[in-house]
């Protein structure tokens, strides 16, 4: 008989990787039917009533609260997770402090890393932060792999997953590589909502910079006339030259 996992605080088992950080927890609420999975993920809806059926009976439902490490660097891969709500960041630590975000998973989305290390049997080489309060299930390992062998639909979408994030990782390689900081610092805030509510920190380290570079480059912008700074509020007053620089 299959016991429960769904319950308050729940102890892990001896030989369960340990979790990162102790405010990310199972949580009392009950996960998504069957019926909320498949209106989330598209790209599972055509699969097997038996899979959504299996990963929401066997899937652990976990919420995080912004800021909270949900796995992290040299630790073994527990699972598959499904971000129900909330942004995930995947980024990686360098011993200098510094940071490169890689990728984000939203909401309907699964983390690459984590596929990548369950078919590979290695420990995750990144870390994922709560970027926003986020509730996750996550596909335990033996059920991930019966299902990668069992059903061709949960097979695509993880296969489709390493082709989509993998374009967006050699688009972050060809902008380091080719692209001044500049030019990346107009790109990413035109990408952002105006006015860009984010501090100089979190621009940085979603740039792979230090924060000092990044304030004088937006002070150079709002000296230019560009962009309007205030406490964790950037307005852009002249989208036009900051399209201009980011495709010089």
């Amino acid at each position: 008989m299959r016991v429960p996992v769904r319950r308050r605080h729940l102890r892990p088992a001896a030989d369960a990787p340990r979790e990162p950080e102790a405010n990310v927890s199972r949580s009392a609420f009950p996960a998504p039917t069957v019926d909320a999975l498949r209106g989330l993920f598209p790209a599972l809806a055509d699969a097997a009533p038996s899979t959504l059926a299996r990963i929401v009976d066997h899937g652990l439902y976990r919420r995080a609260p912004a800021g909270a490490v949900v796995f992290d660097a040299h630790t073994p891969c527990a699972g598959f997770p499904l971000v129900l709500a909330g942004t995930l960041k995947v980024l990686q630590r360098y011993p200098n402090g510094r940071e490169l975000q890689l990728y984000r998973v939203k909401p309907g989305e699964s983390c690459l890393l984590s596929g990548s290390c369950l078919l590979g049997h290695a420990d995750y080489t990144a870390s994922g932060v709560a970027e926003t309060d986020v509730e996750i299930l996550v596909v335990p390992a033996a059920d991930f792999h019966a299902l990668m062998a069992m059903d061709a639909v949960f097979r695509n979408h993880v296969l489709e997953l390493f082709g989509e994030r993998l374009a967006t990782l050699l688009e972050l390689v060809e902008a380091i590589a080719y692209q001044k900081l500049d030019q990346r610092l107009a790109t990413l805030l035109l990408a952002k909502d105006d006015p860009v509510r984010a501090t100089h920190q979190s621009l940085a380290d979603e740039l792979g910079s230090v924060r000092e570079i990044v304030t004088r480059l937006l002070r150079a912008f709002e000296d230019k006339g560009w962009v309007d700074l205030a406490r964790e509020r950037i307005r852009i007053t002249d989208r036009g030259a900051l399209a201009a620089l980011a495709k010089a």
